[in-house]
């Protein structure tokens, strides 16, 4: 029943094999099947042989790796304590259903797939946070259902940290489920090969975040470049739209880093070409951009249109996505188009010859993967396949496949520093230069609310470069007031984000310019720093020079995040493990460790209450005045004011008013 297999403690039984091996430090990775156990490398990275303690008796056996034990019963229920001796956590053993305990794989007939159930005793008064990017009011997730799949402003990332002390990765790209009830916690696959996860114990949140960045990947040196202000809008429509903007920039001697062409600036979905009517020099266009200090991004998609010069070649070699039934596209949009397949390598291959040629020899080095989910017109993932399998089994693998697409090629040419915006990710997607941002979402007060949680959730869950459209994407005119406040607050909190950068489509729209390629594409209202009226401008301004300052702060950050996988944004908890009230703070964060950020999220509101974590005095850097940690204020908000506190002795440049 029990045995040792190396460093791996195995249980076999009825045709179950269970396996429990050392992944990493205090880490320990737990798989299960009733056919042959994979070595899927999804998000994991491979392991050099870990010294263990494994014990075993005719009732019981258990495995040891540092500070975290597992236990297996004669009846095979697993339990995980850490070096205290306290439960992590525990599979149920047939507590509300009288058949099943904790591991449940009921095979799909006639297949070797399987219906994937664990169930997990749950303490109601445990904390949860991580799991990626969900566009919810919650911080802590416990009491949350949340889909494990990926839509446009969603992204599952399934890593889990816990108040008590513990963090879990499900590392499976099944599309399926969790529940964090208050009675059981239920991850939930409707057809896998097998139950895979992670876990690892620690003694502060800082402790599990690296541990598991050590075993996904950290994000690469982020290129001091990006750690300035980005400039972009639903649309540029020409080049020379583009530069004039670029040049008004410079002209009125503000900071810009990057400047972006969005999506349509090419001839057909998946020609990944600049359509010449509208951008007839690209490479004079870097060039000049450059001289002035600015580097262009580039937007990519991965839909192929039916009607695209690469459309029959890539369904040739196997190189789109394919549907088992129904039609062969599976997303409607300017065209019927399939989608790249970036789970096959040589579909990848194929992409980055194409991006390399039209793109990157042309001096562009930064791109935006757009619709990297990827968007479907339907989600009916029983319908899709890719090369490595059905979507319902593998389709969340996809947005980080992406990245590797353009990671690969980048590093191949000899890049360094690498990093690309993308609009979704998965576990391990740092390690490929990934800058996520949360989608199209509402432009509002009430979805920057939801950013801020959204955000922290997506530091904890591995993914430490991450951003906003400042102001929201969709809709927001900037000549209505009401706009223009959300606007300015919207724009002091991505001060404080890891990558600060403008987008939108503001209202009203403007008209497409051409009936083909690059034209036939509507732009949204002018979003520069200017569009908003000369009050927002003069805070704007105010905002971009804080960044300038900040930046030797912020190359510290990404320094750390590199090395150790430490998230720039974080929630209090992360730097203050042992204050109770830095776990239920979810409307403020630490940026850094100096910095507590309180961004102002209603309208109409010119104050609002903080709390300083217990551990630390904290410095009002516009009256200058100090407090103790422990306690809440009530601290004044004017509109071109966000409230902030550095940690007392920090030296950092932040004017006051």
């Amino acid at each position: 029943m029990f045995k040792a297999d190396r460093n791996r403690l195995v249980r076999e039984f009825d045709s179950e094999k269970l396996w429990i091996e050392p992944w990493g430090e205090n880490s320990l990775r737990v798989r299960a099947s009733y056919t042959t156990i994979e070595d899927s490398d999804w998000a994991l990275l491979p392991m050099n042989d870990i010294k263990t303690e494994i014990k075993i008796d005719e009732e019981v056996a258990t495995i040891v790796n540092g500070k975290i034990k597992a236990e297996i019963k004669r009846t095979g229920q697993v339990t995980f304590y850490n070096h205290k001796d306290e439960v992590l956590i525990r599979e149920s053993e047939n507590t509300y259903q009288l058949k099943y305990g904790g591991r449940e794989l009921i095979p799909h007939p006639g297949s070797s797939d399987y219906r994937l159930t664990l169930r997990l005793e749950s303490d109601p008064n445990e904390k949860l946070y991580g799991m990626g990017q969900y566009q919810q009011p919650f911080l802590n997730l416990k009491g949350c259902m949340l889909e494990l799949t990926h839509r446009n402003s969603q992204a599952s990332v399934p890593f889990v940290l816990s108040n008590l002390g513990y963090g879990m990765l499900w590392h499976n790209p099944a599309v399926g489920r969790v529940n964090f009830n208050l009675n059981v916690t239920e991850w939930q696959a409707p057809s896998t090969k097998q139950l895979d996860y992670w876990i690892t114990a620690g003694d502060t949140p800082q402790e599990i975040e690296e541990s598991y960045a050590s075993v996904t990947g950290t994000v690469p040196i982020m290129p001091d470049y990006a750690m300035g202000f980005w400039q972009c809008k639903l649309r540029y429509q020409t080049q020379e739209e583009l530069m004039e903007v670029a040049r008004e920039y410079k002209k009125r001697e503000l900071p810009i880093s990057v400047i972006v062409v969005d999506f349509f600036h090419w001839t057909n979905q998946g020609d990944w070409k600049f359509d010449p009517d509208y951008w007839p020099d690209p490479e004079g266009m870097v060039k000049e951009l450059r001289e002035m200090g600015i580097e262009l991004m580039i937007s990519v998609w991965p839909t192929v249109q039916t009607e695209s010069e690469n459309y029959q070649e890539m369904i040739e070699k196997g190189y789109l996505v394919r549907s088992d039934r129904g039609v062969r596209t599976q997303f409607q949009f300017l065209g019927q188009n399939a989608i790249f397949d970036a789970t096959n390598p040589k579909a990848r291959q194929f992409l980055w010859n194409k991006i390399k040629k039209n793109y990157y020899d042309k001096g562009i080095k930064v791109f935006w993967l757009d619709e990297a989910e990827p968007e479907f017109t339907v989600y009916d993932h029983d319908i899709y396949r890719y090369h490595l399998g059905s979507s319902l089994q593998v389709g969340n693998i996809y947005p980080s496949k992406y990245s590797q697409t353009f990671y690969d090629g980048m590093k191949a040419e000899g890049q360094e520093n690498i990093i690309n915006l993308v609009r979704c990710a998965w576990a391990g997607s740092q390690r490929f230069g990934a800058l996520t941002w949360s989608g199209d979402i509402h432009s509002s007060f009430k979805v920057l609310n939801n950013q801020v949680r959204a955000g922290l959730n997506m530091a904890i869950a591995g993914i430490p470069w991450w951003t906003t459209d400042i102001g929201g994407f969709h809709g927001g005119n900037p000549d209505d007031p009401s706009f223009r406040e959300c606007m300015i607050r919207w724009f002091q909190y991505g001060v404080f984000c890891p990558v600060f950068r403008l987008h939108g489509d503001r209202m009203p729209m403007q008209k497409p310019i051409g009936t083909t390629g690059g034209g036939q594409c509507h732009s949204g209202a002018a979003n520069e720093v200017w569009s908003y009226g000369e009050e927002a401008y003069e805070i704007f301004k105010e905002y971009l020079h804080l960044r300038e300052r900040l930046r030797p702060y912020i190359s510290e950050l990404m320094q750390q995040a590199h090395e150790k996988g430490t998230p720039p944004m974080r929630p209090l908890f992360y730097d203050f493990p042992n204050d109770k009230e830095a776990w239920e703070v979810d409307d403020q964060y630490m940026f850094g460790p100096d910095i507590i950020v309180a961004p102002i999220l209603n309208e109409g509101h010119r104050n609002r209450r903080v709390y300083l974590p217990y551990g630390a005095e904290w410095k009002n850097p516009y009256s200058g005045q100090t407090f103790e940690g422990g306690q809440y204020l009530t601290v004044e908000a004017p509109l071109e004011r966000i409230p902030l506190f550095l940690k007392n002795g920090a030296d950092l440049p932040i004017a006051s008013r």
